[in-house]
């Protein structure tokens, strides 16, 4: 939900009393046409809060928890679960620590050249980062209890996720409903960073090497599946195009 223009006023005045709206636009990169419009519809985006606290060194979960829409941000977040973690991975890379495990399993049962270890991972957010984020924390009801809470219909917050996206609102209204920290959905629709969501350095790679190869095979498999699902149907998209052109052709 955009936020109130007045409010934003008042929290700009407090971080930079002196700066003009030309000196703000300049430091953050928001572009003066745009931040000009959100004001003149009294509604400015989340992001927008979110470039400006980082060109003043102010956390942007900070920022947004001192909005009235966003206070459930303040004090102290919980930390990610493992599950959380992992589905901040991308696909490539997980595929790349199965065949990593395979080379050092391959490596103690011959006289192989020592393989190269996994390569480090891609930052969050990836491809189907809010999906695998939402499935991790799902408890096979959550869809539900999001929809009862935010009054969004089912099918119009799947087709976000399918999208792999979330407005902020519904990110933090899926981590409440789920018992998870505010941040998590944060992080994995791209608003704010790992380290800005207060998550440890590394976590992401801890959890990934605590899964056992039967559950990191698995999981590479499953995402796997669901990328092929993915595929299968953009060309059949594609190939319905193609035939409707060379109908009207």
């Amino acid at each position: 939900m955009p936020l109130p223009a007045k409010a934003f006023q008042r929290w700009l005045h407090g971080i930079a009393p002196q700066a003009s709206t030309a000196d703000i636009c300049r430091i953050s990169g928001v572009k003066r046409t745009t931040l000009a419009q959100q004001l003149v519809r009294g509604k400015v985006a989340e992001t927008t809060v979110v470039s400006i606290s980082r060109a003043f060194n102010i956390n942007p979960v900070a920022a947004l928890a001192a909005f009235e829409t966003y206070s459930e941000l303040a004090g102290s977040p919980l930390p990610p679960t493992a599950a959380e973690l992992v589905s901040q991975i991308a696909t490539m890379d997980l595929l790349g620590a199965v065949i990593a495990r395979s080379a050092r399993a391959a490596e103690r049962g011959e006289s192989v050249d020592r393989p190269p270890p996994a390569p480090a991972l891609g930052p969050a957010p990836h491809a189907t980062s809010v999906r695998n984020w939402v499935d991790a924390i799902d408890d096979g009801e959550l869809r539900h209890r999001v929809s009862a809470a935010t009054g969004i219909a089912p099918q119009n917050y799947s087709a976000q996720l399918s999208a792999n996206r979330l407005t902020p609102e519904l990110a933090i209204a899926t981590s409440r409903a789920a018992g998870v920290g505010l941040t998590g959905g944060l992080v994995a629709t791209g608003m704010i960073t790992e380290a800005e969501a207060g998550w440890p350095p590394g976590a992401r790679q801890e959890a990934l090497d605590g899964l056992s190869d039967g559950e990191l095979t698995t999981l590479a498999g499953d995402r796997l599946q669901a990328l092929g699902k993915t595929l299968k149907r953009q060309e059949q998209d594609q190939q319905q195009t193609k035939t409707i052109w060379e109908n009207l052709g």
